[in-house]
């Protein structure tokens, strides 16, 4: 009897439950962005992108900016152009 398994995501964010904003928002924080730059960025206040960032945090499980653009970086969830600063 074979053993059939579901596709992974195309998507890293996918599996990790990110919603698009929170993909978003880990590509700044990823970018070395703060929560202000984030905020100007998306047009959202800033302590809209702190919850996001928090959220991230938590879905992660991790427990710190550098930490979730590890695992960002480790999933190959951004492409390094995209990290890019536009400034």
């Amino acid at each position: 009897m074979a053993l059939t398994t579901a596709p992974p995501p195309a998507d890293p964010a996918d599996s990790l439950g990110l919603t698009t904003r929170e993909r978003d928002v880990l590509r700044l924080v990823s970018a070395g962005r703060t929560n202000r730059q984030i905020a100007e960025e998306l047009f959202i206040s800033p302590k809209t992108a702190s919850v996001h960032v928090s959220n991230i945090l938590g879905k992660l499980g991790v427990s710190g900016r550098g930490e979730a653009a590890a695992v960002a970086h480790r999933t190959g969830m951004f492409a390094a152009e995209t990290l890019t600063s536009g400034t």
